[in-house]
């Protein structure tokens, strides 16, 4: 588990940036990477943990999709949105190659490179949302707001529930 001193790439890049965030460390299970049992882990409602997933759109390459933790991609609405007629989840052994993540560690900030990055919309109902701090064991807690000028993203209902 990272010990709360621990600073991620993603913790290094906000603080360069001077944006505020709390890391948050967790006890993980090797084989439960889900978002409940992170949500469970923080103490905090699944609706306001939210997963990073990778996908590659078939007219602009890589995309990220950070949607809640109890909801899944919905890929048309991200097609659509992103400019794409066919999104889908990249494979898992591609993850680490093209973010530098792995499965249950993967945020949205800090990749390799930057791709475009859709937020599902449900982020603003709260003042701060979890997120991986790049390391299974350690999340973000951060605004919205800031994630989302931070990162660039599109403000989208890209979530299915």
């Amino acid at each position: 588990m990272a010990k709360k001193t621990d600073k991620t790439n993603a913790a290094r890049l906000l603080d360069k940036a001077g944006i505020a965030y709390k890391l948050i460390p967790y006890e993980f299970d090797e084989n439960d990477l889900a978002a409940q049992h992170v949500a469970e882990s923080l103490n905090q409602p699944i609706e306001q943990v939210f997963k990073t997933l990778v996908l590659h759109g078939d007219r602009t390459g890589h995309i990220v999709c950070v949607v809640p933790g109890n909801g899944e991609v919905d890929l048309k609405a991200l097609a659509k949105v992103s400019g794409n007629k066919k999104v889908e989840m990249i494979l898992m052994k591609d993850l680490l190659g093209v973010t530098g993540y792995i499965r249950g560690g993967c945020s949205p900030i800090g990749m390799k490179k930057r791709f475009p990055t859709y937020i599902h919309s449900s982020a603003t109902d709260f003042s701060a949302i979890y997120i991986s701090a790049g390391v299974r064991g350690l999340q973000i807690e951060i605004a919205p707001s800031d994630l989302i000028s931070f990162t660039g993203a599109v403000l989208a209902d890209v979530a299915a529930f």
